[in-house]
């Protein structure tokens, strides 16, 4: 197989080392953004006139026949090539002969590289972002239509006090605008162009480096450095990263599910389509979407402690260990895809009961904290109200009752401040519309947060 640097060995090289060392096997995942910056490299080299206006044409002609017959399944990369680069190059010469061998003029594999992955991660990036949006709107739908749905809300998994299932949502609802903010991040830091750089040190040849970044839409322009262009990998580090957390919040929310979906909780129904049963026991509805969710984020961070080890001993300028950024990340990618896309759906197709929801919250005292404040507006020291509320529990859990069971003559057994409006201080709907700063799980400031989340959907 003729080779792109074959030109100073003498002896073929050993089989199992050229297996070893190509990287055709999945970085035709680029087959398409390495014709795309072919394409702008030869329509540049021809505007400089460092090629001929003639073979410019050929080889734009060529590259988009092969683009052409790649989409309509005509032609299928071959795998004996050492990489995309050297079959496309191989494909492109023999269609229109010698004017493809000038294709490379001024240009490395380094940098032509740097660019493919640079032009792929950008969609790959806003892919990811599109896939949140999709969640996004789902939830939003939950949101809007459980204002009234009152629920437990728990630290250490044990009910603290009741909240709303649209507050809850609106938990997840944030961490994804901030997930979304880091992609926005990552989209305006590696908008700049590599093509140009050469193998590390630029190229002799007088390249118009604004053109290609302006044809392949860098608005940021072409690289300062050289050496950097080619051995910067920090893009890729950082969209692993910021998929590690996006998996992290699914996993979160996934676990929720999973316990929310248990017979202990029974708050929700995971439709039939996102659920599996057993081959042994005929009554099993198992939440194994969820739990895949959960399991495939350690394999997502994997992948950038695996990225992050191969760079943190690479000396300047490119090192073949980077050839191993491409696995873990495609893999990556693929993985955040699919769960993104999985977890919309079972989100868009789950059940909530409400009814369940509503009466976990009306026991395990989430209204110990109301009775609590009930007596600091009555003027009882916190910390003494805090201790009086602590009495009442036990004597609750020993007589087997809710505070809302309490008589008025057990509430004083414990304060003469309690009147009969205890009652109404201490119900669900009170709890819960009382708590009226922004941010809080009352409806008057649930209403405002969803017209923001509105105009943020709306303006995307």
């Amino acid at each position: 197989m003729q080779k792109l640097w074959g030109g100073r060995f003498q002896n073929e090289t050993d089989y199992d080392a050229y297996r070893f060392n190509a990287s055709i096997g999945f970085d035709k995942r680029l087959i398409k953004e390495d014709i795309e910056g072919s394409l702008s490299h030869s329509r540049m080299l021809a505007e400089c006139g460092i090629i001929s206006k003639e073979d410019g044409k050929k080889i734009e002609e060529g590259l988009l026949s092969i683009l052409n017959d790649i989409d309509e399944g005509k032609l299928t990369v071959d795998e004996s090539y050492e990489d995309v680069h050297s079959f496309v190059e191989a494909v492109l010469t023999g269609r229109i002969g010698d004017a493809g061998k000038r294709l490379h003029t001024g240009r490395s594999r380094n940098d032509q590289v740097a660019l493919d992955m640079k032009l792929y991660i950008r969609k790959a990036v806003s892919d990811t972002d599109k896939g949140i949006f999709e969640l996004q709107k789902v939830l939003f739908s939950i949101m809007s239509g459980n204002l009234d749905t009152y629920m437990p809300g728990f630290t250490h998994l044990q009910k603290a006090q009741p909240v709303t299932l649209a507050h809850h949502m609106g938990a997840y609802f944030e961490m994804f605008i901030r997930d979304r903010s880091r992609l926005s991040d990552i989209l305006d830091r590696m908008n700049t162009c590599p093509l140009g750089s050469g193998a590390l040190a630029g190229t002799t040849y007088p390249l118009d480096r604004e053109m290609t970044a302006k044809a392949l839409g860098f608005t940021g322009g072409p690289t300062r450095n050289s050496m950097d262009s080619v051995s910067d990998r920090d893009y890729l580090i950082e969209y692993l990263s910021a998929l590690s957390t996006i998996m992290m919040h699914l996993s979160r929310f996934s676990e929720e599910i999973i316990i929310w979906n248990s017979n202990e909780y029974r708050f929700v129904e995971i439709d039939d389509r996102y659920s599996t049963g057993s081959s042994i026991m005929p009554q099993k509805k198992n939440p194994d979407i969820a739990e895949l969710v959960r399991g495939k984020t350690g394999r997502v961070y994997g992948a950038l402690i695996s990225i992050l080890t191969t760079m943190k001993g690479i000396p300047l300028a490119y090192d073949k260990d980077m050839q191993e950024d491409k696995e873990v990340v495609f893999d990556a990618i693929d993985t955040v895809s699919d769960c993104l896309k999985l977890f919309t759906g079972m989100m868009n197709t789950i059940t909530f009961r409400n009814d369940v929801m509503k009466r976990s919250a009306e026991g395990g005292f989430t209204n110990a904290t109301d009775a609590a404040d009930y007596l600091v507006k009555k003027g009882v020291p916190f910390r003494d109200a805090h201790s009086i509320i602590g009495r009442l529990v036990i004597h609750c859990v020993e007589e087997n009752k809710s505070l809302n069971d309490l008589s008025m003559d057990e509430w004083k057994a414990e304060s003469d401040v309690f009147e009969d409006d205890i009652y109404e201080a201490i119900s669900l709907s009170t709890c819960v519309e009382k708590r009226v700063t922004f941010g809080a799980p009352g409806k008057e400031s649930m209403t405002k947060v969803l017209e923001y989340y509105n105009r943020y959907l709306n303006n995307d």
